[in-house]
């Protein structure tokens, strides 16, 4: 496990371009955090680094949000509204398996409330830190990360 103290909004978005800059396609991200702690933050600059230019936005409210159109796609979802024998229901593997899409970068929020998770991921864990500060906990499971994101200091 790594950590990194993220001064502000801005670090994180950084912290985010760093990843979708470096990540392959079938990396997946599952990010914890409570409410307001940058989950969103993260995956917009996860887009920026993958070349997205749309706007993200969390998809809260239509669980999946894909954008196609940078280096990989990207695949953002949001689980919050959902109790986890909803989220079993809804076969999200085929995002990480390339199945039905493309291969691309999937990232998850609340990912908590997966009642399974893939063979290999990212775990991305943000908690609030002094005034606008957060932390960030990212460990690898049976993945790897590049060297620009081991020695990462924001």
């Amino acid at each position: 496990m790594m950590k990194i103290f993220l001064a502000d909004t801005t670090a994180t978005r950084k912290l985010g371009i760093t990843l979708g800059q470096s990540l392959n396609a079938g990396n997946v991200i599952l990010l914890e955090g409570d409410l307001g702690a940058g989950k969103t933050t993260l995956v917009q600059g996860l887009g920026e680094g993958l070349g997205i230019t749309d706007s993200i936005v969390s998809p809260t409210f239509t669980l999946i949000n894909e954008y196609t159109e940078g280096r990989l796609p990207l695949y953002h979802l949001d689980l919050y509204r959902l109790e986890p024998n909803e989220v079993a229901a809804l076969n999200l593997e085929t995002y990480w398996e390339g199945v039905e899409v493309t291969p691309g970068i999937v990232a998850i929020e609340w990912a908590e409330r997966l009642p399974y998770k893939p063979d290999s991921y990212l775990s991305v864990r943000l908690t609030y830190g002094d005034e606008s500060a957060r932390q960030v906990e990212m460990t690898p499971h049976n993945c790897t990360i590049s060297e620009e994101v081991a020695t990462m200091r924001m």
